[in-house]
């Protein structure tokens, strides 16, 4: 069996707002799955929005000594996150899925993407696998099927809540709250109790609640495409 591609897009947004607090991807969402890809022997392309350099959140690396992903990554492939593929020069019929890993920097451009909108919507189109974890289902929103609806519109969801956002005390800080917006466009939202694990699988769309949710999510990722090792 050939090797799956499977392609990362993260944020490019390093503060909230114009002005805000600094931000950008959280990166154990981004590394957990990447390795758990990478070891199943996926190939892996990583890209953002707006390509180059990618902000990482300093609060995802306050953790001392840092989550096991993040070490290995810092170990094995230090600069990986300094040049990455613009998302619109790239070709989603050469995946065959698509991964966006959170950080609450993904409130602002993965919204306002048209590049990765029409990406996830001709991925999902021709039968790839779509999926998002914490805020990465920020970048779901503009998304269409190939009816031209929302693409989570009757499709169970999850993505970091309400009551996370709030008690992570930024409920005031981003542009909206990310499990309203999903039920406004007629997401079957799920959630679990807060900051617990939790990942969800409609058919080929599979969304993971929260940094906990992760390694969750990237497994049923690896279930979808149909198995753990190529």
């Amino acid at each position: 069996m050939a090797r799956p591609r499977i392609l990362m897009v993260l944020t490019s947004t390093a503060r909230m707002g114009t002005d805000g607090e600094p931000t950008g991807l959280w990166l154990e969402e981004f590394t957990t799955p990447y390795w758990a890809f990478v070891d199943a022997g996926a190939e892996v392309t990583v890209a953002s929005t707006a390509g180059g350099k990618v902000p990482v959140d300093p609060r995802s690396l306050a953790d001392e000594p840092p989550p096991e992903s993040v070490a290995r990554l810092r170990a094995e492939a230090p600069g990986l996150l300094d040049d990455t593929a613009a998302v619109d020069v790239l070709d989603p019929l050469a995946y065959d899925a698509v991964f966006l890993p959170g950080g609450h920097g993904t409130m602002w451009d993965l919204p306002r993407s048209a590049a990765l909108a029409g990406l996830i919507g001709a991925a999902w189109r021709n039968g790839k696998v779509v999926a998002a974890v914490c805020h990465g289902p920020a970048g779901l929103i503009a998304a269409r099927d190939a009816e031209g609806e929302p693409l989570v519109a009757g499709r169970r969801v999850t993505a970091f809540t309400n009551a996370e956002e709030r008690a992570a005390g930024l409920a005031e800080a981003v542009p909206f709250l990310l499990e309203s917006k999903l039920a406004e466009q007629g997401a079957l939202f799920e959630a679990a109790d807060p900051f617990q694990p939790h990942a969800i699988a409609d058919g080929r769309l599979i969304t993971g609640q929260n940094p906990a949710s992760s390694g969750p999510a990237a497994q049923l990722v690896l279930d979808a495409l149909g198995a753990s090792v190529w």
